[in-house]
């Protein structure tokens, strides 16, 4: 291709330097008369003188890209002027001159220096003068002439793009345009063909083709699948020279893909599928999944499963996984192995948004056989009812039995069922259940007023596997029966006015049960047999489960009778009838004209007497004061009273005297009057006691000697009894001490006190024989002698 270019730039050479070589009396201007012109202007008359242009070029051209040895010859300035004596000398000015183009001063010739390139500029304007040497005078104006490049082919058409990318549906038809491609040539296109584009295809027969003089690529064979390829590849090419040898040319690449249609209809890879499933999958539990093959892509490929028949399509479903577009079996109701043990179902799969123009393909749907098979395992008891509901009369006795529940096991070895009762739903054990049959029965006593209804859950277990068991719950409502009696519904306070007539009614009363019987509570009002001919009130029945006290008779005085009683008996018409008595309190008050009451109280009664409410209350609190003084009175001498018991040293009856020295040994006689130890018979006589003031009302009272043969003990619990007995004795509490020490001991008496009745020293050393723990007693009486001297 380049040898081509090469020659053509050659030969084109050779034409444009003999066309420059030829004579040039066709192609010059020249302009060798001279005019005068004589004017005159404004200021002065003065005589101009316009000279003809005497110059003489050619047209010129020039071919770019020269490659020759010697400098390009442009061409030859010359003016009539120049006698060849070389007195003029040629100038160049303009585009390019002095660096592209260069002049002979001398002669005028001109040549191009360099390459010339018409892409970059095909027309170059020039101006030349010329000078005379000697005077430096233009004998010739200043003329313009142009130098145009003429063009070769030496550039390739050129794409717009490298690379093209581009999209047709699958199964388009012949001809169906996929993209436009186009080239563009740097050369001159109203010069030759050199700017002549013709597009061919070098590289995606027999798939495409494209229009040579467009650039426009379409599909060349029919019903291209997508499935079977996607991606084409094709190579364009733009050639100049209107395609013919020797022409240059360019490629571009364009990438063709075939997007998807719906032409595919869905397919199952097999045609039976098997699965199986326990018995107690719940409801929602995936068995498998199944999918149908769809070579197309996208919204294209979207299945949607369904059962289309089958005896399992009211026991199973089938969902589709958008995701994956598989199909996923599900269990809709609960399985029953011994029911039933292996279903059948036809599914299908069909694409959602088939194409009508493939339509004619057939069906774009499958189906598959799905069998399911049901696995045996060991289920817990089945009860005979979801729930259950007893009836029971609150009276029944313990141990009646109530209801029954039933159980199986619903697997084919029929395991044996034992009942029992959930004790977190019956915490007061009130109800018990036979293990072997699940008959409920009674176990303590039933009140439906105070529970209604008992909700408790049975449970049934499988005797050889405890761990499968089942619950319900059972509801048991107590029926009532009447075994409660009518009573007053609240607490009455009813008065009557002492100005009541006769037959006025003064309370209305009511009465409620807490029993509830089916038709509705009916209650009777009388007073009691006794009081049937009460000769101050009477009651008259409603006959709406009120009643009203009327009056008897004219006038009730407080002062005579202030209170009445009226016994009332209440009956309900349940079976057995149950009745009770109320009493109803019916006080008398005061009222006025119009029967509004005044008072009941008691302080009424004094009002006629001139004494007022506050003068009352006054009268109340003084008497509490004159109490509260009382009391405190009373305290204060029992206090005082109390003191000769503990401190008086005149009393020596009842006394117990402390002391913590030795006293004054046998001759001090006047501590105590130990004559009343020694005759306790002396403490029987009549004295007043010190410790009380004698009242003569009482008689004191003599007590027989008991002091014969008479114990200790004896005669402490006489002596007791008879100060609890004495009316005489103080009502506090007060010390009372006995002096009787009993019967004479055989050891004798040890006390000194009985000293003054002997005469003459005793001799005390036979302590010293009796031991240590008389050793004390001996010290004190033996040393008697040595405390004298």
């Amino acid at each position: 291709m380049r040898t081509y270019s090469f020659l053509t730039v050659l030969f084109w050479s050779c034409m444009f330097h003999v066309i420059h070589m030829m004579p040039s009396q066709k192609r010059t201007n020249k302009h060798s008369h001279s005019e005068r012109i004589t004017g005159l202007s404004e200021n002065d008359e003065k005589t101009l003188h316009r000279t003809k242009r005497g110059w003489m070029w050619n047209q010129f051209f020039l071919l770019e890209e020269y490659t020759g040895p010697d400098t390009q010859y442009v061409g030859k300035l010359h003016t009539d002027q120049d006698k060849g004596d070389g007195n003029l000398k040629y100038i160049l000015s303009g585009d390019g001159a002095g660096s592209l183009f260069i002049i002979d001063e001398n002669t005028g010739d001109i040549h191009a220096a360099k390459k010339l390139d018409r892409e970059e500029k095909s027309l170059y304007v020039l101006r030349a003068k010329a000078i005379d040497r000697k005077t430096g005078r233009q004998v010739e104006p200043e003329s313009e002439f142009i130098i145009k490049i003429h063009d070769i082919n030496d550039n390739e058409p050129k794409f717009t793009k490298d690379m093209y990318t581009a999209s047709i549906p699958e199964m388009s038809g012949v001809g169906t345009s996929v993209i436009q491609v186009t080239a563009t040539d740097a050369d001159d296109a109203n010069y030759g063909n050199s700017a002549k584009v013709v597009y061919s295809i070098l590289q995606g027969q027999p798939y495409f083709s494209v229009d040579p003089e467009t650039g426009i690529i379409k599909t060349a064979l029919p019903d291209m699948s997508r499935e079977n390829r996607e991606q084409y590849q094709v190579v364009i090419q733009a050639k100049d020279m209107g395609g013919q040898m020797g022409g240059l040319s360019g490629t571009t690449i364009v990438n063709i893909t075939l997007t998807d249609v719906n032409d595919n209809p869905p397919r199952f890879p097999q045609s039976n599928y098997q699965f199986s499933s326990p018995e107690s999958a719940p409801p929602g539990t995936p068995l498998g999944r199944i999918k149908a093959n769809d070579p197309d892509v996208g919204e294209n490929a979207e299945i949607e499963y369904s059962i289309s028949s089958g005896d399992g399509s009211d026991m199973f479903d089938i969902i589709t996984d958008k995701d994956t577009q598989e199909g996923i079996i599900t269990v809709k109701k609960h399985l029953d192995f011994e029911n039933k043990v292996l279903y059948t179902l036809r599914v299908e799969a069909t694409n959602t948004h088939p194409d009508p123009r493939f339509l004619q393909l057939g069906p774009f749907k499958d189906t598959a056989l799905v069998k399911i098979s049901v696995e045996d395992i060991d289920e817990p008891p089945v009860f005979s009812r979801p729930w259950y509901l007893i009836e029971v009369d609150e009276d029944a006795k313990e141990g009646s039995i109530i209801g029954q529940v039933v159980a199986q096991d619903p697997d084919i070895v029929k395991n044996g069922i034992k009942y029992s009762v959930d004790r977190h739903t019956d915490l007061d054990r009130i109800f018990n259940i036979y293990s072997g049959n699940g008959s409920l029965f009674i176990s303590k006593p039933l009140d439906r007023e105070e529970t209604p209804w008992h909700n408790i859950t049975v449970i049934a277990t499988e005797i050889n596997n405890p761990k499968q068991s089942s619950q319900i719950p059972v509801f048991i409502r107590i029926l009532d029966i009447n075994d409660h009696a009518p009573e007053f519904a609240t607490y009455y306070e009813t008065f009557v006015c002492e100005n009541a007539k006769a037959g006025q009614l003064i309370q209305t009363v009511s009465a409620i049960d807490k029993d509830q019987p089916p038709r509705g509570h009916k209650f009777f009002f009388e007073l009691v047999p006794e009081f049937t001919d009460h000769p101050n009130f009477s009651i008259v029945d409603n006959k709406d489960n009120t009643a009203g006290i009327m009056t008897r008779r004219n006038g009730y005085s407080r002062s005579k009778m202030s209170t009445y009683l009226l016994p009332i008996i209440i009956f309900d018409n349940d079976y057995p009838i149950q009745s009770s008595t109320g009493t109803l309190t019916i006080q008398v008050c005061a009222c006025d004209s119009r029967g509004n009451m005044q008072s009941c109280n008691a302080e009424a009664l004094l009002l006629p007497a001139g004494l007022s409410t506050g003068a009352l209350v006054a009268i109340l609190l003084c008497i509490i004061i004159l109490l509260v003084l009382v009391v405190l009175f009373t305290a204060l001498k029992r206090q005082r009273k109390k003191e000769p018991l503990i401190i008086s040293k005149d009393d020596v009856r009842d006394n117990i005297v402390t002391y913590n020295d030795e006293g004054g040994g046998e001759e001090d006689t006047q501590a105590f009057d130990i004559g009343t130890l020694r005759n306790p018979e002396a403490r029987e006589e009549s004295k007043m006691r010190r410790d009380v003031i004698p009242e003569t009302i009482f008689q004191i009272r003599r007590t027989a000697p008991l002091w014969e043969n008479i114990d200790v003990q004896d005669f402490i619990h006489r002596r007791l009894k008879e100060n609890d007995l004495d009316p005489a004795a103080p009502p506090y509490d007060s010390l009372a001490t006995y002096a009787y020490e009993g019967n004479d001991s055989i050891a004798n008496s040890l006390s000194s006190l009985e000293s003054l009745t002997t005469e003459g020293n005793q001799d005390y050393e036979y302590l010293s024989d009796w031991g240590p723990r008389f050793k004390k007693l001996a010290d004190m009486y033996g040393g008697e002698d040595s405390d004298r001297d």
